[in-house]
């Protein structure tokens, strides 16, 4: 939860009116205390004062300066969400500003390396750190290297406000992840910044048709998956759908497992309920598929992503808790392939697990 929540307090509405009229005004000092306001009553609003405030917040971020209190505002907005607003309704404004800020970020660090020596590491990101030393080596107009640097300081904080209308909307995810995805991966592969859930949020996909291989029996599926945040609650649906339904022979995953992978309703906190192994995962090559990865990491084969079902090369279990408490996962068979299109299919992996 991005805010915690304590005694109810009235007026929501009207603090988010006069918030406006601060920004449309363009007056700081009433700005600031109008922001101060409202920020304050959210903590002890009502779901009925916080759904319609969402979007109204949301709506404010492009008009907040690059080295104001965005973040702040985002989450604001990321958690009326949580309590029930519209996550379309605010998902434009909060996700054009993360991804605003993410190529902020990827500038920062361009700059901050292209003016340093070899192994001159990145800095921490620390708004502590900001000084006038650091904004003159990133060069050009102070103003832009501070927004900059206060980019590379706070990406992190987009996380909960993002993953708070990607987490609870498929039509959000559809609309926006793509564009996203590269920039965040960019981020975080500079090792700077934890920005595994975001990743993994905007990676998910949704109604994607997989072309299933089961290499010991020789049987070829096509599975709809969606809403999946991690290969391990794939592993788990997978064998739900192909063993539990009788189409390969294994070991079916326990209806505990299966319910917390797919239940609609957000899971609350962690359970105990171990997950087991049926299958190793391995690409059209052979590569091994980490349950530790996500379904996106499946490569795409003549337009069709495709998975090869082998036999587990050793016991494995896990945690059955999904990833995301708020994403329920979704995998249905559609259709058993034929004996042709199965063998055509198989004819596309290498020659080591083909059958």
């Amino acid at each position: 939860m991005i805010f915690k929540r304590n005694r109810k307090a009235a007026g929501l509405g009207a603090l988010v009116t006069e918030l406006e009229q601060a920004v449309e005004a363009r007056d700081g000092a009433r700005t600031e205390r109008a922001f101060s306001a409202a920020m304050s009553a959210l903590q002890q609003a009502p779901d009925d004062e916080l759904v319609p405030a969402g979007p109204r917040l949301a709506a404010l971020l492009p008009a907040f300066p690059p080295t104001g209190p965005r973040p702040f505002l985002a989450n604001a907005a990321g958690f009326c969400v949580e309590r029930g607003a519209d996550p379309p309704a605010c998902a434009e404004p909060i996700l054009d500003a993360v991804r605003r800020d993410l190529l902020d970020a990827s500038e920062f660090a361009r700059r901050w390396t292209a003016a340093g020596g070899d192994g001159d590491a990145l800095p921490e990101p620390d708004e502590e750190g900001i000084d006038d030393a650091l904004l003159a080596r990133l060069g050009g107009d102070e103003h832009e290297a501070l927004r900059l640097a206060l980019a590379w300081c706070s990406v992190e904080s987009w996380q909960p406000p993002a993953l708070a209308v990607l987490c609870r909307s498929a039509e959000v995810r559809r609309r926006y992840a793509a564009a996203l995805l590269p920039a965040c991966r960019e981020v975080a592969a500079l090792e700077s910044h934890d920005l595994k859930c975001l990743a993994h949020a905007l990676a998910v996909l949704d109604d994607e048709p997989l072309i299933v291989l089961h290499r010991p029996t020789g049987r070829g599926f096509e599975v709809r998956i969606g809403g999946i945040g991690d290969n391990f609650q794939l592993h788990t649906l997978l064998a739900h759908v192909l063993v539990g339904g009788g189409h390969v022979p294994g070991a079916a995953p326990s209806a505990e497992s299966v319910r917390l992978a797919t239940d609609p309703a957000p899971a609350r906190g962690r359970t105990d309920v171990v997950a087991t192994g049926a299958f190793e995962l391995l690409a059209p090559d052979g590569e091994r598929i980490w349950n530790e990865g996500l379904p996106d990491d499946i490569p795409v084969v003549e337009g069709r992503r495709l998975l090869v079902l082998d036999e587990p090369a050793y016991r494995r279990s896990w945690n059955a808790d999904r990833f995301f408490p708020h994403l329920p996962g979704a995998a249905e068979l559609t259709r058993v392939l034929s004996a042709d299109e199965t063998r055509t299919w198989f004819a596309r992996t290498s020659a080591g697990i083909a059958t």
